[in-house]
């Protein structure tokens, strides 16, 4: 017996830091598509401003989280972060930031995440990052 995929607002939940940073989840022609949505309190630098770098990483570690339980509902719990690696490639400005994820290794046990993220254009990202889980228990097989 297979379980139904989640809506994307009830996985959400289950990670208080992504419900905390308003991340919602969309889905277009390009697959899932991660928003974070504007708010003063993520600024970390008001004379830029720019969002504060915690928030942009902790954005896109929970993009791949949510990513790998709305894309496995086999997946019992929440991934455990291994290892997350980041490079920041530009100040992330005061306006909505977006994430896209692409598993690039699904194991029994572990899997790679890469992560993107952007503001106003796909094509000149604020940062990029790369992520391994592990992954929990599995619904078994009948």
């Amino acid at each position: 017996m297979s379980r139904p995929v989640p809506a994307p607002d009830d996985i959400v939940t289950r990670i208080p830091y992504a419900a905390f940073l308003g991340i919602r989840i969309a889905r277009d022609a390009d697959g899932l598509l991660f928003q974070l949505p504007y708010a003063e309190r993520l600024v970390g630098n008001r004379a830029l401003p720019a969002l504060h770098g915690g928030v942009v990483a902790g954005f896109m570690e929970n993009a791949a989280l949510l990513h790998l339980m709305y894309l496995e509902p086999r997946q019992v719990g929440i991934p455990k972060t291994i290892d997350f690696s980041i490079d920041y490639l530009r100040s992330a400005g005061p306006r909505e930031s977006l994430a896209r994820c692409e598993v690039t290794r699904l194991g029994r046990r572990v899997a790679q995440v890469q992560i993107r993220c952007w503001q106003e254009n796909a094509a000149v990202p604020v940062a990029v990052a790369r992520a391994h889980f592990l992954l929990g228990g599995q619904v078994p097989v009948a």
